[in-house]
């Protein structure tokens, strides 16, 4: 039970350094200062799609009604009424003032798809046709789709079952888990479509799952602070909402990004202590992976390497590969595999000892045992390197500061 509660800290110590690591409240801040710009877009576009769909007129109002009601702490309210004033505004505007709000509200999506890729170490992000239909779909089938679900909840809702005198008991208390549900909902679409990488459905879930209710606690803490401590008011005065606004925003934000985070890890999270595996050690498997399956002519994927031992997560697969392949050792082929593309007969390992981007494993580090070929060899050969660094360095500072002295 001890070793779990340590493994389980350890893992959120990890997930906290990954996220300070990939500069997660830079990119909240960044995210920030773009959703400030594009809210106003996003709630246009809703509209828009929403009115032109009959059955849908004047769901995109309650839609933000419910949004600000559920979603957002009681501060929202006055951001609510400007909010709703700008959109009334924007939709006078001409043709060409409608595609400057559409472009504003591609850029956040480009922004949220650049914060995703950097944590999921995405290499090479969507491009042309699948970049546009990707920000089309959510653009324009997510209001329609937002819209259909909402119709469909407010129609479940006015059953006599559910809020009828009949109504079963329990029934209202569902129906209060609804933000939740819609919460998860669209944090598991957003983690699950956003990412140019392949991302378990249930992962994804478990990381909405997550996201939700922490974007609930957090909701609630942000809400009793604005009550309890009004000093904010005293400062800021009218103004105060703006400033309050955009700190939920940014508090969002990181909760997302953080979500993501989990979300990128779940995938290690059985075998997440290889990480610390020296990347040598790491290199050398893989390698070893590449040689046998050339020997069968063979190419190698992803799952290939896992089925051998090896449970790197995405991120590590793809940062080995990129050392590899500036190494000219490894080529891509079709559909992700890849081969080896250099005689290894005329590569030393001295040369990719040389070329690693990555320290010399301690002995400190090295696993007592490692089932692979090539291991013991390497170890002892380590220690040796080491006993002889000891040898010639084991002098004192002032004994090579002033040899003279001798």
């Amino acid at each position: 039970m001890r070793q779990r509660l340590n493994n389980w800290l350890e893992f959120w110590r990890f997930l906290l350094q990954r996220f300070l690591s990939d500069r997660g409240a830079n990119n909240a801040a960044a995210l920030t200062y773009t959703t400030l710009f594009a809210v106003v877009p996003m709630m246009t576009v809703t509209f828009s799609m929403l009115s032109a769909v009959p059955a849908f007129q004047g769901t995109g109002e309650q839609i933000q009604a419910f949004i600000f009601r559920n979603f957002v702490p009681s501060a929202g309210e006055m951001v609510q009424e400007y909010l709703r004033n700008f959109t009334a505004q924007a939709r006078q505007l001409t043709w060409i003032g409608v595609i400057v709000l559409a472009v504003t509200a591609l850029l956040m999506l480009v922004t949220i798809e650049k914060a995703f890729n950097t944590i999921w170490r995405v290499r090479q992000p969507r491009r042309g046709v699948s970049s546009f239909l990707l920000y089309w779909a959510i653009l324009s089938l997510g209001p329609i789709l937002l819209g259909a679900g909402f119709a469909v909840s407010t129609y479940i809702a006015s059953l006599s079952l559910l809020s009828g005198p009949d109504a079963l008991i329990g029934a209202k208390t569902l129906l209060g888990f609804a933000p939740l549900l819609f919460s998860v909902a669209a944090f598991t679409l957003l983690y699950a479509s956003v990412p140019n990488a392949r991302v378990p459905v249930l992962h994804a879930l478990l990381g909405g799952l997550f996201t939700a209710v922490l974007f609930e606690v957090a909701k609630a803490l942000f809400g009793l602070y604005v009550q309890r401590f009004p000093g904010y008011q005293l400062i800021y005065g009218a103004f105060a909402t703006v400033p309050l606004f955009l700190l939920w925003i940014y508090l969002s934000w990181l909760i997302v990004l953080f979500g993501a985070e989990l979300v990128c890890n779940l995938s290690s999270s059985p075998q997440w202590r290889k990480r610390a595996m020296p990347r040598l050690l790491v290199v050398m498997g893989v390698l070893r992976v590449f040689y046998a399956r050339q020997q069968s002519g063979l190419k190698v994927r992803h799952r290939d390497v896992q089925r051998q031992g090896w449970q790197l997560p995405e991120h590590e697969w793809e940062e080995v590969l990129e050392f590899l392949e500036q190494q000219q050792l490894v080529a891509p082929t079709s559909a992700g595999a890849w081969v080896l593309s250099r005689d290894l007969g005329r590569y030393s390992l001295q040369q990719l000892l040389n070329r690693s981007p990555w320290p010399l494993p301690q002995l400190s580090q090295l696993p007592e045992q490692l089932d692979e070929p090539w291991y013991p060899a390497l170890r002892q050969a380590l220690e040796r390197l080491y006993e002889e660094q000891a040898t010639l360095f084991e002098g004192s500072l002032a004994d090579w500061l002033n040899p003279a002295a001798e």
